[in-house]
């Protein structure tokens, strides 16, 4: 491709991170995906992006699909493509999407593994009272308790939890903020682990959760420490943290029935994402809304 298309492509990655607050993990992702493009495009004599069309699209994924690429990274793919071009749209740089009537090759979206309450009760049965036992305790119920991911966890500031009111803000995907809350056990938990911090932390460390060293906690070390509980519970060695927040999704859904509520504390912007992270299937949505909605309801 000629040096404009790859300004082009330079820009919107730029824009990613300036106008949409991308993460720098989400901005290597288009990049890679991107750059495959380019070299497709470059092989095929392909010099600018208004010369991409449809017959290119699909001829480029046919050609990443015979390379072994899975399902879930061709629409990954075809996101990034349509993405880039959203942006040239805008820019007035393009006049159409080739690859806006391009499908992928289905996923199939696998159920993954619940924890049943005992299982979680055994994991939080931790006993001891040194800053790093109550600190990883703290971490585990403040994830089951509010359905926390693992980059959302070990983002969080002091100034996120609001003790007074149980309640803490969380960073999510796309830099979106909700406010969910902390349970009681939790909120204990978290107070006691306050108390301690500084015993790890310096005053200008603004972490929640810290390290020995007194830095923040990584990701890598929370999933370390929690599958050292889950071995001493006597539970799959495997554990790893997002169990805890579909735990805290299917358990609050099965008592709830509230799937609305159930996506706003997760955070989903789209609630086929947790219909699907929480057991439920459209028959049962069918049903609620066949008892529910007043055009759907049969005379009796």
């Amino acid at each position: 491709m000629d040096d404009g298309a790859r300004r082009s492509l330079q820009a919107f990655l730029t824009h990613l991170h300036a106008e949409r607050r991308a993460s720098p993990r989400t901005i290597d992702a288009y990049r890679r995906d991107l750059m495959r493009v380019q070299d497709f495009c470059t092989r095929r004599d392909i010099a600018d992006w208004r010369q991409l069309d449809v017959h290119g699209v699909r001829a480029m994924v046919a050609e990443a699909h015979r390379q072994g690429l899975s399902p879930r990274s061709l629409q990954r793919l075809l996101s990034a493509v349509r993405s880039l071009y959203r942006y040239l749209l805008r820019e007035g740089a393009v006049k159409h999407d080739p690859a806006a009537q391009v499908s992928a090759p289905r996923v199939r979206r696998q159920l993954p593994d619940v924890l049943d309450p005992d299982q979680v009760g055994r994991l939080l049965d931790v006993r001891g009272e040194t800053p790093l036992v109550v600190r990883d305790l703290a971490i585990m119920e403040l994830m089951y308790s509010s359905g926390l991911r693992l980059a959302e966890l070990a983002a969080l500031n002091l100034m996120d939890v609001d003790q007074a009111d149980a309640l803490v803000r969380v960073t999510g995907k796309g830099s979106r903020t909700r406010v969910v809350p902390v349970g009681r056990k939790a909120l204990t938990v978290l107070r006691q682990w306050l108390k301690m911090r500084g015993q790890l932390a310096g005053d200008a460390e603004t972490a929640l959760f810290v390290s020995r060293r007194g830095g923040r906690l990584s990701h890598r070390a929370i999933q370390q420490r929690m599958a050292s509980w889950a071995r001493r519970r006597g539970l799959e060695p495997r554990l790893h943290p997002h169990l805890l927040r579909h735990a805290f999704a299917s358990h609050l859904l099965e008592s709830s029935g509230d799937l609305r509520a159930v996506q706003e504390l997760l955070g989903h912007a789209d609630i086929s994402t947790t219909q699907i992270y929480t057991h439920v299937d459209f028959q049962h949505l069918a049903e609620v809304y066949d008892r529910a909605h007043p055009r759907a309801r049969r005379r009796s």
